[in-house]
């Protein structure tokens, strides 16, 4: 009788540890994003005091100080946490649908849909400014993703994740040829996309992220919708449907808001590399494969990775820059590698 009473006692410690430790993580996530934040409007070619920062926001003077922050760090900073907080979702939410630990949004063509949709806008329609072209972005990357999905429902297998990850490859180098075929004719196309395919936060207004937030909050509140879904689609789809769910539903929730985020993403700041895809291996290393956690620790730390890579960049060469989606592929390419090296990775 005691050995029985125990088990359930001693169940309900490691439950409460386990959520105390997830809680702390969350806590120390959260904590390390302020920091980034705080330090995005700092730092940069003429550093700035914390006092400084400050008044610059609440009491703007319209000195130096104040221009450098409002008009120049702020909407960089804004921009950096709307961007690196979707990527990091829709990473997890793609590793989740295709059970594919090395998913990001280029699996299903995503990506390439929306640089279709920018070199579209610029080559044919003459379009010239950054916030003229995201919506175009932005439409290439959702009329990418329905494609995919759309054609891997009238497969055999329906949309499976082997099959949704080969029909995205498929369209990704579809895509990806046709974009090539117009820059290679039209120089001043090749100049515009140049500055966008980069990556970055760097000439982005308020303005840009205004328009995609609330793209990026409605892929957020569909993610958290499925959030128990993908947890069962992990074990498999028969005992996910023996588990009550409606597993179609779930990858049509889960895609919806995995296009819906990095569709906003990357029509704002670009291609950004490796946000995606360390990002969500890193959550998993830290709370596990819950996906309820997994995903609420992503969306603080790919933010703050993206806000640092930008930091990074802004101080390596002043005062020039390097754009955020370098630094990030060379953070993120080293830790990746050292989560698979210490068997950290957790397929979704």
């Amino acid at each position: 009788m005691t050995t029985l009473a125990a088990r359930p006692v001693g169940a309900a410690r490691r439950t409460g540890g386990q959520r105390g430790r997830r809680t702390a993580v969350a806590a120390a996530a959260a904590l390390a994003l302020l920091l980034a934040i705080l330090a995005s409007l700092a730092l940069g070619s003429r550093p700035l005091g914390v006092g400084q920062v400050w008044d610059a926001l609440v009491t703007p003077d319209g000195g130096t100080a104040s221009t450098i922050v409002r008009e120049l760090r702020m909407p960089r900073t804004a921009l950096g946490l709307v961007v690196g907080l979707a990527l990091a979702v829709a990473g997890v939410l793609f590793q989740a649908l295709t059970r594919n630990p090395l998913a990001e949004p280029r699996i299903l063509g995503i990506s390439a849909g929306a640089s279709f949709g920018v070199v579209l806008a610029i080559a044919v329609l003459g379009v010239g400014s950054l916030a003229g072209y995201v919506w175009f972005g932005i439409a290439g990357a959702l009329g990418a993703g329905l494609l995919v999905f759309a054609v891997a429902n009238r497969t055999r297998e329906g949309a499976s994740p082997v099959t949704l990850a080969l029909i995205g490859a498929a369209l990704d180098a579809s895509l990806a040829s046709v974009v090539y075929a117009l820059l290679s004719i039209d120089a001043r196309t090749f100049e515009e996309y140049r500055f966008w395919v980069v990556g970055g936060l760097t000439g982005r207004d308020l303005g840009v992220a205004a328009q995609v937030l609330p793209i990026v909050l409605a892929g957020l509140a569909l993610a958290a919708v499925v959030a128990r879904g993908l947890d069962a689609l992990a074990l498999g789809d028969d005992v996910a449907r023996g588990l009550g769910h409606r597993i179609g539903l779930v990858r049509l929730g889960g895609g919806a808001a995995a296009v819906l985020l990095t569709g906003a993403a990357v029509a704002s700041a670009g291609p950004i590399a490796f946000v995606g895809l360390a990002v969500p291996h890193l959550a998993r290393a830290l709370v596990g494969a819950d996906h309820r956690w997994t995903l609420g620790v992503s969306a603080l730390l790919g933010p703050t990775l993206l806000l640092g890579a930008d930091i990074v960049g802004r101080l390596i060469a002043p005062p020039g820059e390097v754009p955020a989606g370098i630094i990030t592929a060379l953070i993120g390419a080293p830790l990746l590698a050292y989560l698979v090296r210490r068997a950290k990775v957790v397929t979704a």
